[in-house]
């Protein structure tokens, strides 16, 4: 099944949700020879710290996506106002839906549906109606997460915890928050890989599995 996998679409709430819910994913799928599609619905401009550029965003996840191999082409950025996507939940999915019809999609990651931050959840829900009908996989971000069902992983190596680490190092406007931190960055990935018998990984909720 893995090997039928051709084009991946990450959706990321907020820049840096995508590198941090399934960054060494992304790493590892893009040296499979695999397109990764990124789609980004607000940069968060609301929300910087004082003295920082109102794009400064944009241009953050620019340069994070490129350190994991992300393409310029199949990077998406829209900009819908930060902690009021449910506001605009028609427009969020009208959007995905022309994704969909524009790109033949045959894996979705996006953040769980248990996912307690609004904008989290409305784009995990509007995700789930726009691509009901092929694979969809949960990212965890743990902070956020109610409760999260590690029922899907995804083997790394440490190249590719070390390329998601990197990426997010691209983000100086959130610096200081823990969770950007390399050591949870490792820490979590090592934890996630005892669960499955190896170094590193990533899980994942499992949403919809089309076989």
């Amino acid at each position: 099944m893995v090997n039928d996998i051709k084009n991946v679409l990450v959706l990321a709430p907020h820049t840096d949700d995508g590198e941090l819910g399934c960054g060494g994913t992304i790493a590892k799928l893009l040296e499979q020879n695999v397109n990764v599609y990124y789609a980004a619905f607000s940069t968060a401009e609301e929300s910087l710290p004082e003295g920082f550029p109102n794009d400064t965003l944009k241009k953050e996840v620019k340069n994070a996506t490129k350190k994991l191999g992300v393409q310029p082409d199949k990077l998406i950025i829209y900009n819908f106002q930060v902690r009021k996507l449910n506001y605009v939940r028609q427009e969020i999915l009208d959007e995905l839906v022309r994704l969909k019809k524009a790109l033949e999609i045959d894996l979705v990651f996006m953040p769980s549906l248990n996912d307690v931050h609004q904008d989290h959840h409305t784009v995990a829900e509007e995700g789930l109606r726009a691509f009901k009908n092929i694979t969809i996989l949960g990212y965890e971000l743990i902070w956020n997460n109610l409760s999260f069902n590690t029922t899907s992983f995804v083997k790394l190596e440490k190249k590719h915890v070390s390329k998601k680490a990197e990426a997010l190092k691209e983000y100086k406007s959130q610096e200081g928050r823990n969770y950007m931190d390399k050591d949870f960055i490792f820490s979590l990935a090592k934890t996630r890989g005892v669960q499955i018998g190896c170094e590193y990984a990533e899980a994942f909720e499992v949403i919809r599995l089309v076989i």
